[in-house]
């Protein structure tokens, strides 16, 4: 049997039967990595370290952007 991972991206709920880092995940939604920050598991994640990052079981991810404005 397959083990399965299941995470939270963004307040969803995603599985993966494959191991994947954080960037694999950025990468795959297409995100452009110089316009935001990413919260991993309610800490904000050093963009050097993305690559680093295997996605665990149960992990939340969240996508922060600055919004300007008046």
């Amino acid at each position: 049997m397959v083990s399965q991972t299941t995470f939270f991206f963004n307040g969803n709920e995603y599985f993966t039967k494959s191991s994947i880092t954080l960037v694999d995940l950025l990468n795959y939604f297409d995100y452009k990595t110089s316009i935001f920050v990413v919260e991993y598991n309610q800490f904000i994640c050093n963009k050097k370290n993305w690559k680093n990052i295997t996605i665990q079981p149960n992990d939340t991810i969240e996508i922060i952007t600055i919004v300007g404005g008046g």
